[in-house]
């Protein structure tokens, strides 16, 4: 791993600094060759912390083991990504707040492919797997690769059926890879391991904390080309993945549903706002080709 790329993953490894902090440390010295030797009263200024924060970052930049943890990594066949490689996804690079590095198992390949993310309610039922069913067959036919986000429901079916259909798919998580939630998706999160790709931009030690969701829900936006969502709620972190969507001026997808049902007020919601409903898998093809 070239000394650029090894910095910025110890910088995402670091307490007390988020992203734009990093971007700040960069801006300031764009080789990061001087990353250790600046002083501290320096690296305070630039990156305009609290002291509290920044007395974790800076003891974290000079006693973490980089070369330790990257090991811990290559013997998981954890791959790391940062925004500044030449394999970081085109599309997910042209969004608002890219993720600065990203960890990734699998068929890492998949991430410059034609996407589509499939996202809906962790109560999804039979009406929703029957949806999935009515169109999946017709986009997996057309080698594009299903995204989703492993939660319950119609993400989990989303990307077990894309399996047995024998599509592609990629699990973006909401927290590192050795802390999979929802705990019961361990075995399907291992199944992915080697034909499809997990993906997550937290490092892998990361427990899930419930602001990492919506964060999540912004890079299953960003690597698509457009969101089907199935069976949400009124409020449903499925409309938010449509926020985004909508703001990187991606498609917005909607199965639509019963009146009288609370898993269809969010998608018929999208609908009654302008998203495309969707009967049929040429429905997606015919907006995204």
């Amino acid at each position: 791993m070239k000394a650029f790329k090894k910095r910025i993953i110890h910088l995402h490894h670091c307490r007390g600094i988020n992203s734009k902090g990093i971007i700040k440390i960069i801006q300031s010295d764009p080789t990061l060759k001087n990353l250790y030797k600046t002083p501290p009263s320096k690296l305070k200024s630039i990156v305009n912390s609290s002291p509290e924060h920044f007395s974790k970052f800076y003891y974290d930049l000079h006693h973490l083991k980089i070369d330790q943890i990257l090991s811990t990594y290559q013997k998981h066949h954890i791959y790391c990504l940062t925004v500044f490689d030449s394999d970081y996804p085109y599309l997910l690079k042209q969004c608002y707040n890219p993720p600065l590095a990203m960890y990734a198992i699998g068929n890492v390949s998949l991430l410059n492919s034609p996407c589509v993310a499939i996202v809906g309610s962790r109560k999804g039922n039979i009406y929703g797997r029957k949806a999935i069913e009515q169109i999946l067959p017709t986009l997996i036919k057309k080698e594009i690769t299903i995204i989703s986000g492993l939660a319950k429901g119609i993400d989990t079916m989303a990307h077990e059926m894309t399996i047995l259909h024998g599509g592609k798919t990629i699990c973006v998580l909401g927290s590192g890879f050795f802390h999979i939630y929802p705990q019961e998706n361990r075995r399907l999160a291992e199944n992915m391991k080697k034909e499809h790709l997990l993906l997550s931009e937290y490092p892998p030690n990361t427990k899930p904390q419930r602001w990492h969701f919506p964060m999540r829900n912004r890079i299953i936006s960003g690597l698509s080309k457009g969101i089907v969502v199935i069976q949400a709620e009124e409020k449903s972190g499925s409309l938010i993945t449509a926020d985004f969507a909508l703001q990187e001026n991606r498609e917005v997808f909607a199965i639509p549903g019963s009146v009288v049902d609370p898993l269809s007020k969010g998608t018929n919601f999208l609908i009654q706002q302008g998203a495309k409903l969707v009967l049929t898998g040429d429905d997606i093809l015919e907006e995204i080709y």
